[in-house]
């Protein structure tokens, strides 16, 4: 199973949401791995502990055989790093991703992560994909190489307006590259369960037929504390009320019927 988790508005807790889900799947006995497409590198910093800065054998080393000639190209899993947690992996970011993109995009490379990726699931029963907050050449990589696709969503109409266009950016991306990809959920991320205008725009948004996910991650200091720590939520505080949560929608999405339609 891949997961993109993406939203072109920054700031939703996309990197929060594929990190614990993917520790939540470890922590399970899975095999999972997080795939960090953003320069910036906060899931690469929050599982290994350090920046992407330096770091070798990064997802941008595996996309840059793909422009550059080579006789044998080096094997997805090289490029795989095993954190602290077990069963839990991490294929890191790095600033040179900035640099590569243009290169990338010309040569026409959209479909090479989901080749890399699909050599993958016989070393990962779960792979969760982080993205940028934009609709740039690896965002669409990832939505091409993602068999699923999860929206972080904060309540406000700010984020409804960027969640209307990413909704119809993935729909026009689903119709010409990947037919099969299916959106799981919107999750209502940093919720706040006692303010009215949460409450309502995600009332809002379930009358229009929108997949909302019941589920709900409230907003929380624990988060910004498991940030610090560098340690996700299952291991560092099990018993938490975000992490029953992040529990909760894990054992949600792995209880519902996957449809394409």
């Amino acid at each position: 199973m891949r997961r993109v988790v993406f939203n072109q508005k920054g700031g939703v807790g996309k990197s929060s949401i594929a990190c614990n889900l993917a520790a939540i799947a470890a922590s399970k006995g899975k095999r999972a791995l997080v795939v960090d497409l953003d320069p910036q590198g906060n899931s690469t910093l929050y599982l290994l502990g350090r920046s992407p800065e330096g770091l070798k054998d990064t997802v941008a080393d595996l996309l840059e055989q793909t422009v550059t000639f080579t006789v044998f190209n080096r094997p997805p899993e090289e490029f795989v790093h095993e954190t602290r947690f077990p069963g839990l992996s991490v294929m890191p970011a790095s600033p040179e991703l900035e640099f590569l993109e243009r290169k990338l995009e010309a040569k026409h490379k959209i479909y090479k992560l989901r080749e890399a990726l699909k050599k993958l699931e016989d070393e990962f029963d779960e792979i969760y994909i982080d993205t940028a907050p934009s609709m740039n050449f690896y965002a669409r990589a990832a939505l091409v190489a993602a068999d699923r696709c999860l929206i972080p969503f904060d309540c406000d109409d700010f984020s409804r307006q960027a969640l209307y266009n990413t909704l119809n950016e993935i729909g026009d991306l689903r119709e010409d590259h990947n037919e099969t990809l299916v959106v799981e959920g919107i999750i209502a991320n940093q919720f706040q369960p006692r303010a009215r205008l949460p409450q309502q725009v995600i009332q809002e948004l379930m009358d229009e037929g929108l997949p909302v996910s019941p589920i709900r991650l409230s907003s929380s200091v624990k988060m910004k504390e498991s940030h610090q720590r560098q340690e996700p939520l299952i291991y560092m505080a099990p018993s938490h009320g975000l992490t029953v949560q992040y529990c909760d929608l894990y054992d949600a999405l792995a209880r519902e019927p996957v449809s394409s339609s």
